[in-house]
């Protein structure tokens, strides 16, 4: 029976297509990424392979011999106490009058309050008492003298007087410096002024007119009626570290910066040094003197003491490549060129942006000091493969094998 033409013109291009899926199939798959070669562990050393992507992400930096090593220490300004005066009210009560204020330059002697007091009254009325006691016994004096001369009186009488008229003078004496302290006069006014021991500034009021005052409210840990130092030299309080302190000896110099004067630097001298070390901080207190003749500088201003400290034996490098694993400080280093290696090293100094190594290191050694914890990661993981691929094969049927 003879094909019809339809038929056949339904039948050949389904062959075609048949035949084209097979060419298809048939045809080579493409060949798979090859992956990237990871850096392998020969011994103690870690191996990159050439133009690895990860070798632009670690930089080294050579060890340097150690000769002075800047120190930054936190640092703040103080008013200098052995220019400051803190005034405050002796007796109690009331203020009259207050004749200076916040930054008026005062001299010594200044009457800066003054203060309605009866119990100033009552110190002044011992005083005029006194005065008439020592009056009162210097005239029992001479008569006793007139008797003794004339062979009346005995000895021990005229003695007695000489005694207690003495007494009577001492407590004249006594009285007098207590009111001459505070202005008082020959009078009882009750008036008791409060003055400036020194030439200085008025750096700080804590009184107001008609204010009360009570003589408990003076003493440490209160504020004081008045402040008055001399701004031109302040003291600088530094927290040194225990091996700063051989640098920071009293009579060397500093610089101190502030950030609040970007590029000025001020120059400073230690003046003294605690025996001990701070518990809570760690530190050791150092003073410091700095002259402020422009009185650019503040009290409480926060800065930064820079110091030049001399090292003996060792190397420097930077703080950013010595890491810390348990108690063992360790760096890597690059031997040659894609190959690093582990090192244990000893610290003499550990600073915010320098350390010095004592051991462990020469000079010229390339230590790494970016992405050390990236190359940290590589050896674990360099370390980890073998065991990776023993655990896979062994997990393999025996067949597969």
């Amino acid at each position: 029976m003879q094909e019809t033409p339809v038929k056949n013109s339904v039948i050949k291009p389904l062959i075609s297509i048949l035949a084209l899926a097979v060419l298809a199939a048939c045809s080579e798959a493409p060949a798979p990424t090859a992956a990237e070669v990871r850096p392998i562990i020969q011994g103690t050393q870690l191996r990159f392979p050439a133009g690895h992507p990860q070798l632009s992400l670690l930089k080294s930096t050579p060890a340097i011999q150690a000769t002075t090593l800047t120190v930054d220490l936190p640092a703040k300004l103080v008013w200098n106490e052995e220019r400051t005066q803190r005034i405050y009210a002796p007796f109690a009560g009331r203020v009259t009058q207050i004749r200076a204020d916040l930054g008026q330059a005062v001299g010594k002697g200044f009457s800066l309050l003054s203060v309605s007091s009866p119990e100033f009254g009552a110190a002044q009325a011992d005083a005029a008492k006194a005065m008439a006691d020592a009056k009162n016994a210097g005239k029992a004096l001479s008569r006793q003298k007139e008797l003794f001369d004339a062979g009346i009186a005995a000895r021990k009488d005229f003695e007695q007087a000489e005694a207690d008229a003495a007494r009577a003078q001492a407590e004249v004496d006594r009285a007098n410096a207590r009111t001459r302290l505070y202005g008082g006069g020959q009078q009882v006014n009750q008036q008791l002024t409060l003055m400036s021991e020194l030439n200085g500034v008025v750096v700080e009021r804590n009184v107001n007119p008609g204010q009360e005052l009570r003589s408990e409210q003076s003493g440490p840990g209160m504020p004081a009626l008045f402040v008055v130092t001399d701004p031109s030299q302040l003291w600088v309080q530094i927290d040194a570290k225990e091996a700063d302190v051989s640098t920071l000896k009293p009579g060397s110099s500093f610089d101190l910066l502030v950030q609040a004067m970007p590029g000025q630097v001020f120059k400073g001298k230690v003046v003294a040094a605690a025996d001990f070390i701070d518990p809570v901080t760690r530190t050791i207190k150092i003073r410091g003197a700095i002259a402020n003749p422009k009185r650019l500088l503040k009290a409480e201003m926060l800065g930064t003491a820079r110091i030049q400290r001399n090292l003996g034996q060792g190397v420097v490098v930077p703080a950013t490549g010595v890491f810390l694993r348990g108690t063992q400080h360790r760096v890597f280093v690059e031997s040659a060129p894609g190959t690093y290696e582990v090192r244990d090293v000893d610290l003499a100094y550990e600073g915010a942006k320098e350390s010095v190594i004592s051991s462990g290191l020469i000079v010229g050694d390339k230590v790494v000091t970016d992405n050390g914890l990236l190359l940290a990661r590589e050896f674990r993981m360099a370390a980890d493969l073998p065991k990776k691929s023993a655990m896979l094969e062994a997990s393999q049927p025996a067949a597969a094998k």
